[in-house]
Order: structure tokens, then sequence, then C-alpha cells
């Protein structure tokens, strides 16, 4: 990972643990956490630059996963992560050009066991554009 797509990271990844309601906010999918939890995702990069400057463009997902009957929770979380990424997202070393939200698409994971809540797994993904700063 570059350091645009690792400073957006971090920066998404503090914004998002932010947020009420959330056990964690992980890197990466964890493989034991409690419901609900968050992964934020970085890539794939792309050059975005300009002849007197670097730049690049650089995909960011944020996924939720959480447990119940009903999605409610989720959804509401999936609409809490948008708007907080969406609110002057500030990644150290680059200036911020776009952040375009893309799509937020949700499901239930798989069939649970007998007597197992439902996993429910949702995600906001966005289009970074970014300039090196300075």
């Amino acid at each position: 990972m570059s350091g645009a797509a690792a400073a957006l990271q971090a920066a998404a990844l503090a914004r998002v643990a932010g947020l009420a309601g959330l056990s964690g906010v992980y890197e990466a999918a964890p493989l034991q956490a409690v419901y609900p939890h968050a992964t934020v995702e970085a890539g794939p990069e792309t050059d975005w630059g300009h002849k007197s400057g670097g730049g690049a463009e650089v995909r960011l997902a944020v996924t939720i996963r959480d447990a119940g009957e009903r999605p409610r929770r989720l959804l509401a979380l999936l609409e809490a992560a948008r708007t907080a990424l969406e609110a002057d997202l500030a990644p150290e070393g680059w200036q911020l050009v776009t952040l375009s939200w893309l799509r937020t698409h949700w499901a239930r994971e798989g069939k649970p066991p007998v007597g197992a809540d439902t996993v429910w797994a949702g995600a906001v993904e966005f289009r970074a554009r970014l300039l090196r700063a300075g």
C-alpha cells in the first residue's frame, strides 16, 4: 500500500472508530470480534498525478458486520459511516481533492446454524482523489 492509500486508510480508521455502537474497527477482517464491527480498506490505487506533482486515485471501503434477526442496526451504522467520512476527511501528507460515494450494499451472510443470530454484512464504498501535499 502506498503513502496515499495508507494515509487515507488511517484517516478513515480514526473517523470510523468514533462512531457510537461499534465494538471495534480493524484494518482487515478479524478472526474473532464482537458484533457489530467494521473493517476499513483502501485500494486499489491508480496514478492521478500531474506533471508537477504526485497524486493517486484510491478506492475506500468500510465493511460492517452485525448479527441479529433484522439488519436495522447495520443500515444505521452504514449511514453513520458514510456521513462521518464525507465530513472533511484529512489524510496526513495529502490533499483530498474529491471523495465520491460510489455505493452502499448489504446482504445476509449465509444461513446461520440453528439457534444462532443471522449475520449481516454491508459496505459503503468511495472513490478518493488525492494530491501529495507540499
